[in-house]
């Protein structure tokens, strides 16, 4: 659906336009598993965050993400009010700050912040998982280098040496599949409807939706997981079922889980930044990007009128004090 003022940064490319540059390993991020792009990324909110969020989504990776770099590149607003549209593009779960460690040569080990940004809001549960991820990563896997081949010897010819073949492997599946032929993901699928007659799917829907399902579990995750994630914040009427669900399975699918670290193996800390007043913490203990402080209330600060005064007295009072030497 068109909007009837269309944000100016929907319609011009980030790199036809101004930005500054972050420096190495600072800036923005961007995670994976983001769909195109498109003009109603951004149409439900408000015109300023549309416009702001419309620009950050076109920056390139590496690009400055601060409030006053920021304010700088987009002449319309100033530093607090590009402040508050990253807070609530935060809460949204369009973005979060995240101070991680890097190493900066000489043994020297540097804090930076990263800003990773998401075209797809994400919830708390996705990014914590995707933030652990990246605060583990995978280990590369070690390159297999060939033996050498014997040399070339004059003498008896000797028989070649057929490689003894074998069979391959079939790949594990990330759960077995059930008595009746049914795979997990199927049944999970099967289940929403008994968890929440809104999501009743038809066993035709559930052979529709088995694949995108079943990439959720190559992932990691288990049937619980992917049955709350469906399940959770549902609007009050649901007119497709099928639809719904096959929105949800792309728009929320998780990162990949990362392999478990060897005792060994040095455990990278990462810290997301409170988007409002900066305090780090662990992902788990700012939800929305917050913490607490800031996700509390403000006290109202509306001033008490005061009682009116009597201004025929208090103007004789002033007269008095006038005639006075």
């Amino acid at each position: 659906m068109a909007t009837e003022h269309p944000s100016s940064a929907l319609c011009a490319p980030a790199s036809s336009r101004p930005y500054a540059k972050a420096n190495p390993g600072y800036g923005k991020r961007s995670v994976p598993d983001q769909r195109p792009p498109c003009p109603d990324d951004f149409v439900l909110m408000p015109e300023r965050e549309r416009h702001i969020a419309g620009y950050v989504d076109r920056l390139p990776d590496g690009a400055a993400m601060d409030i006053k770099s920021l304010a700088k590149c987009l002449p319309p607003y100033g530093q607090m009010a590009v402040g508050s549209a990253l807070r609530a593009l935060g809460v949204a779960g369009h973005l979060r700050h995240v101070r991680c460690p890097a190493a900066v040569g000489d043994g020297q080990v540097r804090w930076v912040t990263r800003t990773y940004w998401s075209r797809t809001a994400r919830d708390n549960e996705w990014w914590n998982i995707h933030l652990q991820a990246e605060g583990n990563p995978e280990p590369p896997t070690p390159f297999a280098i060939p033996a050498p081949s014997a040399p070339f010897t004059s003498g008896a010819v000797e028989a070649p040496v057929v490689p003894q073949q074998r069979t391959p492997e079939p790949a594990s599946a990330p759960e077995a599949a059930s008595p009746q032929g049914n795979s997990p993901a199927y049944l999970a699928l099967a289940q929403l409807g008994r968890v929440d007659p809104r999501l009743a799917l038809s066993a035709a829907d559930c052979a529709v939706l088995e694949e995108p399902a079943a990439e959720w579990l190559a992932r990691g995750v288990d049937t619980d997981y992917l049955v709350r994630s469906l399940a959770a914040g549902l609007p009050a009427a649901v007119d497709s079922p099928v639809g719904f669900v096959r929105r949800r399975l792309r728009d929320k699918i998780p990162p990949h889980l990362p392999t478990a670290p060897t005792p060994d193996a040095p455990v990278r800390r990462l810290m997301v930044e409170c988007t409002q007043c900066g305090v780090p913490g662990r992902p788990e203990a700012l939800p929305d990007g917050l913490c607490r402080p800031c996700r509390t209330t403000a006290p109202d600060t509306t001033p008490v009128p005061t009682a009116e005064r009597d201004v025929t007295a208090y103007v004789g009072t002033l007269r008095e004090l006038l005639r006075l030497p």
